[in-house]
């Protein structure tokens, strides 16, 4: 399956390094509870690292390759109780999660930064934003976004979202997490555990600045479609063409 991917290409990457950051405790974003101000709580500098993890039900995989039956009958606990293992490569599970954030600076510049077509930005110049890099199987570290605070007076909005790359499962079965690590105050925790089975794409959390204020906003809204349907949907205005991944 191929999909939308941005035209934009952003500037050279440069080394660097990263402090841990954020307290030990974990404040989970809600509907109820969705916004956080990353001023007040004096985290409106440094590096903000985002990072995205996932896992999958052995319930599911047995399901899916028609194994598993004959346990549940066993143990039909296991029904209520399912077992959690890390999605870890292609021989676990076939998945493609990717992190990425849709820019927009104060001087009008707008763009992506993303696996496909290697746009994974930079830190030190606009747009500000760099992505370590494209995993495709699930590993422990997941894949993890880095936003520069000290230019936060030249970010106007960054909205991070995930998409599905290719024949994948959908949300409903990756027990996707998206944390994000402060330069001070506790982590922020998002999960994406709605139902919606033929989601392809769902834009996470809008960080915006206002009026000198910075703010993490939860959205958790799900999409059928990729890129330019997170786009309309927010306005941003890019022009899309189609994008592949290379093979591995």
């Amino acid at each position: 399956m191929s999909f939308l991917g941005n035209l934009w290409r952003g500037g050279a990457s440069s080394k660097f390094d990263f402090d841990s950051g954020g307290a030990s405790y974990v404040v989970e974003l809600t509907k109820r509870n969705p916004v956080v101000s990353l001023t007040k709580q004096g985290a409106a500098t440094g590096h903000l690292r985002v990072n995205l993890h996932w896992q999958m039900r052995t319930s599911d995989l047995h399901e899916r390759g028609g194994q598993g039956k004959g346990s549940l009958l066993r143990h039909p606990g296991k029904l209520f109780k399912p077992e959690v293992v890390q999605a870890q490569g292609p021989a676990v599970v076939k998945i493609d999660l990717d992190l990425a954030c849709l820019y927009e600076l104060k001087d009008g510049t707008k763009g992506v930064v993303q696996p496909l077509g290697n746009f994974l930005g930079d830190l030190n110049a606009a747009p500000y934003v760099k992505l370590s890099g494209d995993d495709r199987f699930g590993s422990p570290s997941g894949e993890t976004l880095y936003i520069n605070m000290d230019h936060r007076d030249e970010i106007k909005r960054l909205l991070i979202f995930v998409y599905i790359y290719d024949g994948t499962p959908a949300f409903d079965r990756t027990h996707a997490i998206v944390t994000l690590y402060p330069s001070n105050g506790p982590r922020m925790e998002i999960k994406l555990d709605e139902r919606a089975p033929q989601a392809r794409s769902c834009a996470i959390f809008m960080l915006e600045n206002v009026k000198g204020e910075l703010t993490v906003r939860r959205e958790v809204k799900y999409v059928y479609g990729f890129q330019a349907e997170l786009d309309r949907l927010y306005g941003w205005g890019l022009q899309w063409g189609r994008g592949y991944k290379t093979k591995v």
